[in-house]
């Protein structure tokens, strides 16, 4: 049998992995729904297009 010692490492690694795919699917879905917008619909929102990076990065930070 392994010790748990060696586990934990492995767990924290697969943890970080999947919070870093989580928080680029995130990114990229954010991201896309915004560029598919028109600049009508993004005004509406009161949103200009230079600001999607931004609102899709901090979309992505807040995924957990």
């Amino acid at each position: 049998a392994r010790p748990e010692r060696c586990r934990r490492p492995k767990m924290l690694l697969w943890g970080n992995l999947v919070r870093v795919y989580k928080r680029w699917r995130a990114y990229e879905r954010t991201y896309e729904e915004l560029m598919r917008l028109d600049d009508r619909e993004l005004a509406d929102i009161n949103v200009r297009r230079t600001d999607i990076e931004f609102i899709a990065r901090k979309s992505a930070a807040t995924v957990h």
